[in-house]
């Protein structure tokens, strides 16, 4: 999952967190940015905006079963108009998204979600199958992380099936130490995004079941 190039710079532990204030509505045009995958393609990453509307239908309509069922937990072939806006409309602070387009086509998709008067955010992300395997899931977290700490959040959830393992090990290859839990078929996760020593690797502790 480590296949895209220009991966995201690491925070060394004595690195403030920015005092920039973020304006929420506001489009951060400074997250925008241009990515290669080893094969030789280039994409481009960048916040979500309202118009993407019709992209994201099309994008979700190209998922197959398993990588719907994977991130909705359900049988969900199409999104409602409510759900688009919803997903497009975001206030870039306490909800922030990520798309990586390959010319006017989305493949991909990432997000968090601050919960309410918390310094948490839950994370998700799916990537279209023909564009899996290429080390995007991985750049969309390394993304949404640095975001994220920039905006007050110090800390990522995410829920996930037990037999997601493409979502697994991007965390788990990931540079955060990673905990996890199993219930019900469902794995939780839970990792702190602030600065991290170079040298550290991220320390996945197997999964328990909850009992």
């Amino acid at each position: 999952m480590n296949d895209v190039r220009d991966s995201t710079r690491r925070r060394s532990p004595n690195e403030s967190r920015t005092t920039v204030t973020h304006e929420a509505g506001q489009y951060p045009f400074e997250l925008e940015t241009d990515i290669e995958v080893r094969s030789g393609l280039s994409l481009h990453l960048r916040p979500i905006r309202s118009e993407d509307a019709t992209k994201l239908l099309a994008f979700h309509q190209k998922l197959s079963f398993d990588s719907i069922y994977r991130r909705y937990f359900s049988i969900h072939p199409e999104l409602s108009q409510r759900e688009v806006a919803h997903l497009t409309q975001v206030d870039y602070v306490n909800r922030l998204a990520f798309v990586v387009e390959d010319g006017d086509e989305l493949v991909a998709v990432g997000r968090y979600d601050r919960e309410p008067t918390t310094t948490s955010a839950e994370v998700a992300f799916v990537v279209r199958d023909d564009y899996q395997h290429l080390g995007l899931g991985h750049r969309l977290l390394e993304a949404l992380a640095d975001a994220a700490y920039e905006r007050g959040i110090t800390t990522f959830t995410a829920e996930t099936l037990f037999e997601n393992r493409d979502m697994m090990a991007v965390f788990r290859n990931s540079r955060y130490p990673v905990t996890s839990s199993v219930s019900g078929g469902q794995i939780s996760v839970r990792f702190p995004i602030g600065p991290v020593d170079d040298a550290d690797t991220a320390r996945d502790e197997p999964a328990v079941e909850s009992r």
